[in-house]
């Protein structure tokens, strides 16, 4: 069969969206320390936020398909793994993968990855960003440990 794609390494995204409250809270420190260090994001009956996570992968195009990875197969991965368990819940107390975790956006990115890379062969999951708002976002690079957070 004649290859259909070139040769080359690409990075391919899909974005999904999820609606989900939290609490930036460390039970391990007094009331008067998590007033301080998380402001109105400790307020305890919680806060919303829009979010909007955007998962890159990288390969090589498929000589058969074009494709690093079917977008759709990779829609789906995100909505079984992070959308139907995140979308409007609240994830301190809700979702499975995030218990016992300060649900900031960079805690939230690492988990993200661990739960979406092992399903994206024979592709690999190169960056997972996650905004909280249009101005604040934080970014995922796996293994390297990369982490950039932006915040307004």
């Amino acid at each position: 069969m004649k290859p259909r794609s070139l040769p080359g390494t690409v990075v391919v995204t899909r974005r999904v969206h999820f609606n989900a409250a939290h609490r930036l809270h460390n039970p391990d420190c007094d009331a008067d320390w998590n007033a301080a260090t998380f402001g109105p994001c400790n307020h305890p009956n919680w806060h919303g936020h829009n979010y909007e996570l955007e998962v890159s992968v990288v390969g090589q195009p498929d000589p058969r398909t074009g494709y690093v990875m079917n977008l759709g197969d990779l829609k789906q991965i995100l909505e079984e793994r992070i959308v139907r368990k995140c979308d409007h819940r609240n994830l301190n107390l809700d979702v499975d993968f995030l218990h016992g975790l300060i649900p900031s956006t960079e805690n939230l990115v690492i988990a993200f990855w661990n739960e979406i890379a092992p399903h994206v062969a024979p592709a690999r999951l190169q960056r997972v960003r996650l905004y909280e708002s249009p101005r604040n976002f934080a970014d995922y690079y796996g293994e390297s440990g990369e982490t950039c957070a932006v915040r307004d």
